[in-house]
């Protein structure tokens, strides 16, 4: 597999130094470690069927998925397509191997919009039809001509089901298929796809940490849209938690950190927790804002090796002086092996060990 290089992007934000922000884009790296085994079939269900089974959450979209975003008018021309009698996209369903409820992969648009017509909402207000045919135009479900229901109960809509088969207790398949289907025109971030598929208390938690008063104040105020801040705090943890064991591609181990089969017990979190709320405290005060940033923009890989060789100092000694931690950082960014480490193939286990054994030296003597 090539190098894989973390490539600098701007991004919207902008810091209190009037900069601009960027960190690195680690959506490229390309590759993935090990292999899986699927299973997949497909399966017509009526809509009544499909609505039935949105209410009582068999079909379930991930809480943070992408929001509804159809207008009426949009979600009115599907309703149309259905009256008509006319062939609509299908959609794609992952079986959850021990609850055998399906997670909504791609498909929301479609069957938020058969939910809301048939309950008769639509964002708070009366769903009533739209810029469609004339003899429905207006209409609620309610208000259609007893055929017509009857039609629109009836009409079709195709689903592809699929589950993982190996490895067990895993979501890795899963991931993949949403980061190339669930795309809507943008690709989808790692770390939104995550949010998608992976909720539970390792990203509770990121999303708490995310708000730290002293991270903010080194990334920026604004939160990210790509949620670019979240992945840097959870690439912060599992390199604290197990750096160890770090295996490229850096998408992976993080991965791996969130999945159910690694779930962290919660005093191993709240551990975590408390380092990365001193680590930031401790750079804030010694760099501020341009903290993690060798030229402009902010670098992934300057943070993560920075963050571990603080918490490792940390761990043996809890009141550094933070005017020797100003001294020895610049010492590290000066060092060109550090920062070539920073700056070609970053992902690989290589320039990660490296990066992090010359932070952790820089800082041990403090």
């Amino acid at each position: 597999m090539a190098d894989e290089q973390e490539q600098p992007v701007e991004i919207e934000d902008e810091y209190k130094l009037g900069l601009d922000i960027g960190v690195e884009d680690e959506s490229a790296e390309e590759g993935t470690s090990g292999s899986f085994t699927i299973t997949s079939y497909g399966a017509d269900y009526p809509v009544d069927t499909l609505v039935k089974r949105m209410k009582g959450e068999a079909f379930f979209i991930p809480k943070f998925q992408r929001n509804f975003v159809w207008s009426q008018r949009h979600a009115s021309r599907f309703i149309e397509s259905l009256l008509m009698g006319l062939p609509v996209p299908g959609i794609f369903l992952y079986k959850e191997a021990d609850t055998g409820r399906h997670m909504v992969v791609d498909g929301q648009q479609r069957l938020r919009t058969l939910e809301f017509f048939y309950t008769g909402i639509f964002k708070e207000k009366a769903f009533r039809l739209v810029g469609v045919r004339s003899e429905w135009e207006g209409k609620t479900y309610n208000e259609l001509d007893s055929d017509e229901k009857l039609k629109l109960d009836d009409a079709i809509v195709h689903a592809t089901i699929f589950q993982q088969d190996e490895p067990k207790n895993s979501l890795k398949s899963l991931y993949f298929v949403f980061e190339r289907i669930n795309s809507g025109g943008i690709r989808l971030s790692p770390q939104e796809i995550r949010n998608c598929i992976s909720e539970g208390p390792v990203l509770e938690r990121v999303r708490l940490l995310n708000d730290d008063e002293n991270w903010r104040a080194i990334f920026g105020e604004k939160k990210n849209t790509r949620l670019k801040d979240q992945e840097l705090v959870l690439r912060a943890l599992a390199m604290i938690h197990n750096r160890a064991n770090y295996a490229a591609p850096m998408r992976d181990f993080l991965n791996s950190f969130v999945s159910e089969e690694n779930q962290i017990d919660a005093a191993t979190l709240s551990k975590l927790d408390a380092m990365f709320r001193q680590v930031m405290k401790i750079v804030n005060e010694a760099k501020g804002t341009p903290a993690f940033r060798p030229i402009r923009a902010l670098n992934a890989a300057v943070f993560e090796a920075v963050t571990v060789g603080i918490a490792e100092l940390l761990s043996h000694q809890a009141k550094p002086v933070v005017a020797q931690i100003t001294q020895e950082y610049d010492k590290l960014l000066k060092n060109e092996a550090f920062m070539k480490a920073c700056t070609s193939a970053t992902a690989t286990e290589e320039a990660v060990k490296t990066r992090q054994r010359l932070a952790i030296e820089a800082f041990a003597d403090i």
